[in-house]
């Protein structure tokens, strides 16, 4: 059986942590005892992890050297963080393996994702990313890469990319394969390195962030996964998230999950991109999404937590 696992940066990297690779591999081994009932149960892995606070702080770090070095666009610090995250990813899961006396076989792909050059995000870009600038600053970085920079809510001047919906995941054929002769596999980080492919089949890499959940939901479709896993900061999806009226749900059909998001019950900013993506898994597949957070994964995965998103019921099942 294969499942597909995706969590956020942040469970690498948090907001109060100082940024240390010690503190990052911390994090990791916290990771990897969440992703090992899951070996437990038989299932073979695809692990997918978002990267914005890493690819943050290394455009800090090309900002503070750039009288010395020049800047990297986005999808080479995309590339550079896929690798030094499955790095420390499976250092982590490697060691608590070896803590319980077993052996895991892993990879790390560098995983280019395709989009589309002429998706509208590219028209409007809105994804910031990086350090804050001064607008001298921001004048000289625009008119010298061709960076579109935004004022941020007077708080200064931000790069801002788009953020367009993955099409293909480029080397899915390599993904495959190692899962068959690997136990995990740690791929479309950061929801890949986005490039554009023209009528000839050239690559070419753009200034882009993917949604990692998107990319995540594709391999996951492409793979025929048994279970895709959505792991965010609450333990089950709610209506009303935060008010009086808050209801928890331990499991949702597609139609019901299309009717909350009619009403606007999952914004854009949060939930809205992961049940978008798990919708369009199970659609594809028949199978279920389940969206959860790491504290709790063990108990979702025997149905005691979490919410499991699942087809429609047959109509007579209805009736």
């Amino acid at each position: 059986m294969i499942a597909v696992i995706a969590f956020g940066g942040n469970a690498l990297l948090r907001p109060e942590d100082n940024g240390t690779v010690t503190e990052q591999l911390h994090r990791a081994n916290d990771a990897a005892l969440w992703l090992v009932p899951l070996t437990h149960q038989g299932y073979k892995l695809a692990v997918v992890h978002g990267n914005g606070p890493q690819v943050g702080n290394l455009t800090i770090q090309m900002e503070e050297a750039a009288t010395k070095i020049p800047p990297l666009p986005i999808d080479v610090c995309d590339a550079m963080t896929e690798g030094s995250m499955g790095y420390l990813l499976e250092t982590a899961i490697q060691n608590q393996f070896k803590k319980m006396g077993k052996a895991v076989r892993m990879a790390t792909i560098l995983t280019p994702v395709q989009v589309d050059g002429a998706d509208p995000g590219f028209k409007n870009p809105t994804k910031p990313i990086g350090p804050f600038y001064t607008k001298f600053r921001a004048e000289q970085l625009s008119k010298e890469f061709g960076w579109t920079l935004k004022e941020d809510a007077g708080r200064g001047w931000r790069k801002v990319v788009p953020s367009p919906k993955p099409q293909k995941i480029l080397n899915m054929d390599l993904i495959r394969e190692i899962l068959k002769v690997r136990d995990v596999v740690v791929a479309g980080g950061g929801g890949g390195i986005p490039v554009t492919v023209d009528a000839d089949g050239i690559w070419r890499g753009v200034e882009a962030v993917i949604d990692k959940d998107y990319t995540a939901s594709l391999i996951a479709q492409e793979l025929n996964a048994d279970l895709f896993i959505i792991l965010t900061g609450v333990a089950r999806v709610a209506r009303d998230y935060g008010k009086p009226s808050q209801k928890f749900y331990s499991e949702l059909t597609l139609s019901e999950a299309r009717a909350l998001m009619a009403e606007g019950q999952f914004p854009a900013g949060s939930m809205g991109p992961k049940i978008d993506a798990a919708l369009q898994f199970v659609e594809a597949t028949n199978k279920p999404v389940l969206i959860t957070d790491s504290q709790t994964l063990a108990m979702a995965l025997e149905k005691k937590s979490g919410t499991y998103l699942v087809k429609d019921p047959p109509e007579e099942e209805t009736k």
